[in-house]
């Protein structure tokens, strides 16, 4: 199945759902940065947070980006998302390991510890909107409920979940964001509140087959949910040789010349995808007769 998010409005318009499979987008994440279990969940949560919160986004060309650092061993991650829901990001740690909790769930928040979310919003004005919260629970669904409430005025109820195979790729990955607008009634408001309490989790609702569909179904079926869009999700890392150039020419006419002189050569390393970039004596000669 391929990656999805469907977009939806209930309650008469009174409320907005967003539900995401992100299966094969978390997995691609996997296989590029070979994390541990524990942090193929933290990043796969916050992969799927990004992409729901990047399909919010209006302008062909506004990007979201959430960082989070912790004092835990996995140091933290960041994100990006662009409107058409392209996600990537990295761990800063991928090795880092955690017990398991009493529960049998990965530890993320353990991974992770006390720090901060940023969330970073470029809608292409002068200056980038950005959004910065404590960590309240750094199990990543928790903090970005807290940052909807305190950094947009938006009562929402944000629900991720990653579930990692024994050969640790990536079993089951989604989740769902509902927002309530304005408009919204307080008995619709008690009722979903309520709902949310017995609700399995996201991962528990995958297991079982369930669809997106079903799952907005069964979020808020009783209040006539209408789908809007259905989005696809991927993994897309835009770096190429070209935007890797761009940055080495940056640093500068000394800075090259410094690099020619102490090493020969220079590479460069993506961390979205992993991949290096090795830009030989010539190139590095070629890129100074340009300037």
């Amino acid at each position: 199945m391929s990656d999805i998010i469907l977009r939806g409005t209930f309650g008469n318009n009174s409320g907005r759902i967003f539900v995401a499979n992100t299966h094969d987008t978390v997995n691609q994440a996997f296989e590029y940065h070979k994390t541990t279990p524990v942090m193929t969940a933290a990043l796969g949560r916050a992969l799927t947070g990004a992409a729901m919160m990047g399909s919010m986004l209006k302008g062909e060309n506004d990007l979201l980006t959430i960082t989070v650092k912790g004092d835990g061993p996995g140091a933290g991650l960041t994100v990006t998302a662009d409107s058409k829901a392209r996600v990537k990001g990295y761990v800063y740690n991928p090795v880092a390991d955690m017990p398991l909790k009493p529960n049998g769930k990965l530890d993320v928040a353990g991974a992770l510890g006390f720090g901060n979310m940023t969330v970073i919003k470029d809608l292409g004005l002068k200056e980038p909107y950005v959004g910065q919260i404590p960590l309240v629970s750094g199990e990543i669904a928790e903090d970005l409920t807290y940052y909807f409430a305190k950094s947009e005025q938006v009562p929402s109820a944000v629900a991720l979940g990653v579930l990692v195979d024994r050969d640790y790729t990536v079993k089951q990955s989604g989740g769902f964001i509902i927002q309530m607008l304005p408009n919204a009634e307080d008995e619709m408001i008690d009722a979903l509140e309520e709902k949310m309490r017995t609700l399995p989790s996201i991962t528990q609702m995958l297991e079982k087959g369930m669809s997106c569909e079903d799952i907005m179904n069964e979020t808020v079926g009783s209040f006539d949910p209408v789908i809007m869009d259905k989005i696809p999700v991927e993994y897309y890392c835009n770096c190429n040789r070209e935007r890797v150039e761009k940055a080495l020419v940056s640093v500068g006419r000394e800075e090259l010349e410094d690099i020619l002189k102490k090493d020969k050569k220079a590479t460069l390393h993506c961390h979205f995808c992993n991949k290096d970039y090795l830009f030989s004596e010539d190139d590095i000669r070629n890129i100074l007769n340009r300037q």
